[in-house]
């Protein structure tokens, strides 16, 4: 769900109505530091910072960030830096502090289970993102673009305020060279706090085949207690083709039988599992539990609703396509840093119009998608085929890889109204992701009233 689509007013609206409501946790330090610069101005972020349990830590974040009244308008937001391997004691905290905030206002007023969801490919904000959703009572992890081996072994040390580590991949290593992050809650914890054991969320790995959720179940440091399984009509980042790419006539990949979940082996592992790529319908709510999903995972409907942290005025752009018969939604091979195909939603103004993508300067001031890389001097550097053509040759980086290429992190953040104001006076322009059941958008609204809410998509898909 992007970055702060999926907000905790969403999650919440969800959760109160009895289902899983899920934040995303996608750049919630840096989601945090707007907030306060624009004047945190209907006081939710505050609240939550008054009930952190680390006063302290709270009062920094305060005193460096917040500014009462908010920023004058059009002013340059302050990012505070980027990650890195060995982690920089600031922004750890802000991923604390970040995450226990989305989680902590989405638990707010009810006592139903909210939910939280992670890029395994953004690996260095990993243990301390986890830490702060964990304080803050979040009951179950999610976790797609990659394989989270580890991830289960670093819930059960942090449920106990133990120190853990998580590898991390660096370019050019030699094979079995071993780099990992680390993270010591001692290093945080105030005195007087208390360190009562926190309660071990779920951990729910999205899979895009039923081999992959039978590796994770084999070598998992942990336990595994259920799977999201996504296929390739699914919003943000999909899975490959297996197999030798094949492109439909406008560049996108072709998916095969080969792509295929097998849910009879998916069954034969004994763990419940999610069906989610356009299962926003009724009848593939109803599809999904006859072939033995416990449910289904929905997106796409959810980032249209009314509670949907997208700006309003994109929100019903997307809309009012759809409901013309104009939705499209394209599969960029070339668009994530990542390397996976992205799910692009079109829409004016935005990244998806090809001279509004060659006309943007290329920066790189966020870095979440940065690959670290080994220096020929044996230390660490950081690069990203989004980041200017020129730097990242300069770091070994192939130039065929820049081609094409979006910044993700800096486009992300602008769909929620958080653009960073350029050198020129020009924002960062946004890039929707969405899925394909965004044509399918009129079951829950209509031309006259093209407005809905999360409550309309659950009594649509729950009759």
């Amino acid at each position: 769900m992007g970055a702060g689509v999926s907000s905790w007013r969403l999650a919440r609206a969800v959760s109160r109505l009895g289902q899983l409501g899920v934040v995303s946790g996608t750049a919630l330090d840096q989601i945090l530091v707007r907030r306060l610069q624009t004047g945190d101005p209907d006081g939710q972020v505050r609240q939550a910072l008054h009930a952190f349990p680390f006063p302290r830590m709270a009062r920094r974040i305060l005193d460096t960030w917040f500014v009462p009244g908010g920023q004058p308008e059009g002013t340059a937001y302050t990012t505070g830096g980027m990650h890195t391997l060995e982690g920089r004691r600031p922004l750890q905290e802000l991923c604390i502090a970040g995450n226990f905030v989305e989680v902590y206002l989405a638990r707010l007023g009810h006592t139903n289970p909210v939910g939280i969801n992670y890029l395994e490919k953004i690996q260095l904000p990993h243990l301390p993102s986890l830490y702060g959703a964990m304080l803050a009572g979040v009951s179950a992890i999610i976790m797609g673009a990659g394989i989270p081996l580890d991830i289960p072994a670093a819930i059960t040390a942090l449920a106990g305020h133990h120190a853990a580590s998580y590898p991390v991949r660096v370019a050019g290593a030699a094979a079995g060279a071993d780099f990992r992050a680390r993270f010591d809650p001692a290093e945080f914890i105030e005195p007087g706090t208390p360190t009562a054991p926190l309660e071990r969320p779920l951990f729910l790995p999205i899979v895009s085949s039923h081999t992959l959720a039978s590796i994770i179940c084999r070598k998992a440091k942990g336990p595994i207690d259920g799977f999201v399984v996504e296929g390739p009509l699914a919003g943000g980042h999909n899975a490959p083709p297996r197999g030798a790419t094949v492109l439909t006539p406008d560049g996108q990949p072709v998916y095969g039988p080969r792509d295929a979940v097998d849910l009879e082996a998916m069954r034969a592992l004994q763990k419940p599992f999610w069906l989610a790529g356009a299962y926003g319908s009724p009848a593939a709510l109803q599809a999904a539990l006859a072939a033995g999903a416990a449910g289904v995972q929905v997106g796409t409907a959810f980032a249209l609703c009314e509670e949907s942290g997208l700006e309003p005025h994109l929100r019903r752009d997307l809309v009012e396509r759809a409901l013309r018969g104009e939705a499209a939604v394209f599969t960029d091979l070339r668009a994530s840093p990542t390397g996976f195909p992205f799910k692009v939603a079109a829409l004016d103004g935005t990244l998806s119009e090809p001279s509004s993508y060659e006309q943007r300067r290329r920066i790189c001031d966020l870095g979440f998608l940065r690959e670290p890389w080994l220096k020929p001097d044996g230390t660490i550097g950081y690069r990203c085929p989004a980041e200017p053509e020129k730097s990242f040759i300069a770091k070994g980086g192939c130039p065929d890889d820049t081609a094409g290429r979006k910044c993700l992190c800096n486009a992300l953040v602008a769909n929620i109204g958080m653009g960073q104001r350029l050198s020129d006076g020009t924002f960062e322009l946004p890039l929707v992701t969405l899925g394909d059941d965004l044509a399918n958008i009129g079951q829950f609204c209509t031309p006259e009233h093209p407005d809905f809410t999360a409550a309309d998509v659950l009594r649509v898909l729950l009759g």
